[in-house]
């Protein structure tokens, strides 16, 4: 009995000690339970445990896109920019709505050549099988034995930009009245024609006036093409024109009289028909860059004269100044020239287009045979433009950059590549783009600044 009685108290004692340690535990943890969490930030920055990821600066390229558009992250950010589209000027709006959204936002300052490549199964904006009555068949890719043309499918999206979307009716409602010139070389013949393309869907169009008789573009009789082109759409005497000048130099004949003469290629004075006809743009869009080699000049035999003299005659000039002396005093005379035009002129130099020879250079065997879009990443984060030359040329100028350089390097599959119509052995064209393709974004990032 007494041993029973012992075992008891014990056991009456060890049950109220339980009690009392739970009432104990319960009263700490709803006094403070903040105490313990107070432990969690320590332990995430100790272990480096992510809050938020932000691919966007981790590197200047995303060397996976595909990865990178399936992730999470991206995914929410782009049901955000689908429903910000929906809610804002998009596709079928004018373009006076986006104006009033731009109004008091980031676009006074943005950066329309920073962001990224997205895929859009909206693409293209015509189809590449059509289009012929503006399209060159030497860019008519899908007219070619390339199979496949998954570069057409990529929209670009700007990091800090409302982008509106193209709508052609709405950009002719927009140039109603007004003239919109490129001036420049192939390249800018290719941003032409695809602007013509996009304007007609691709489509054939009867009612667009030729008017190249009233700018002097009529070919000559053993010619092999006009000098240019110009195209009126009657309905809102929107006119598109097309000027070749690939240096945007004067070229002047040494001796009229002589067939076989030297070009006088004046770095230091624009184009004879730029100043004639400056008056008659709303819209001018100038580029150079790939013609500024010895072989160029000397096949067109071109001369280059500074203050109406040879600059060669002692030794001579190097072909990168040369080219730095005209992009500069081209940007100089048209900045002096706005003030006085009475159409409200804009003018944008648009940035060098890159090119993509591996192994070789055009006519040493070089190509450009990758197929997959942006293999090399899809984004751009720098802030200058890579074209350092066109960007320092227009500082403290109101001529306005159109910066395509970095966003199209990017895209090296989207190139004509080896299926040229002219199928020459071992050679590729990985200067000029397929169309659709690289160039119609040049377009949409020109039209969203105009």
């Amino acid at each position: 009995m007494k041993g029973g009685n012992i075992i008891r108290v014990r056991g009456g004692h060890l049950s109220i000690a339980l009690v009392v340690l739970m009432f104990t535990t319960i009263l700490l943890w709803s006094w403070d339970k903040s105490y313990f969490a107070s432990f969690l930030p320590l332990t995430r920055q100790q272990y480096m445990i992510p809050l938020s990821v932000n691919v966007a600066n981790s590197s200047s390229t995303s060397t996976n896109p595909k990865d990178e558009i399936g992730n999470s992250e991206d995914k929410m950010k782009e049901r955000s920019n689908n429903r910000d589209e929906k809610e804002q000027p998009g596709k079928g709006s004018d373009y006076s709505d986006a104006d009033s959204i731009s109004k008091g936002t980031a676009l006074s300052v943005c950066n329309y050549a920073k962001g990224r490549w997205v895929e859009d199964n909206r693409r293209p904006w015509y189809s590449g099988l059509g289009c012929k009555q503006w399209l060159s068949i030497m860019w008519a890719c899908r007219l070619t034995k390339r199979k496949d043309f998954s570069y057409e499918g990529y929209r670009w999206q700007p990091e800090n930009c409302y982008m509106p979307e193209f709508e052609r009716s709405s950009f002719l409602r927009r140039m109603q009245n007004k003239t919109l010139a490129f001036i420049g070389d192939s390249l800018g013949r290719q941003q032409f024609q695809s602007l013509m393309c996009m304007l007609t869907g691709g489509e054939e169009s009867p009612e667009v006036e030729d008017v190249g008789k009233e700018y002097g573009l009529a070919k000559a009789p053993r010619a092999r093409r006009p000098d240019g082109w110009v195209y009126r759409f009657p309905d809102t005497n929107t006119t598109i024109l097309y000027y070749w000048s690939a240096s945007l130099s004067d070229l002047e004949p040494i001796n009229r009289t002589d067939p076989a003469t030297n070009i006088a290629m004046h770095l230091d004075q624009p184009p004879a028909f730029m100043r004639k006809f400056l008056h008659e743009f709303n819209v001018l869009v100038l580029n150079t860059g790939h013609h500024w080699n010895r072989g160029k000049l000397e096949a067109n035999r071109w001369v280059m004269y500074v203050d109406g003299k040879p600059v060669e005659e002692k030794k001579p000039l190097d072909m990168g100044k040369a080219k730095n002396l005209t992009v500069y005093s081209i940007a100089k005379w048209l900045d002096s020239q706005l003030p006085r035009h009475r159409r409200n002129l804009k003018v944008f130099f648009r940035t060098i287009s890159p090119r993509h020879f591996f192994n070789g250079d055009w006519n040493t065997g070089g190509s450009c045979d990758n197929m997959i879009p942006m293999s090399g990443g899809s984004e751009v984060v720098q802030d200058g433009s890579s074209d350092i030359v066109v960007e320092s040329a227009l500082k403290g100028t109101k001529v306005k950059i159109l910066d395509i350089t970095a966003i199209s390097q990017l895209r090296d599959e989207g190139h004509v590549s080896r299926y040229t119509r002219r199928a020459i052995l071992n050679t590729s064209d990985c200067l000029h783009w397929c169309l659709p393709g690289i160039p119609d974004t040049w377009n949409e990032l020109l039209l969203a600044q105009i």
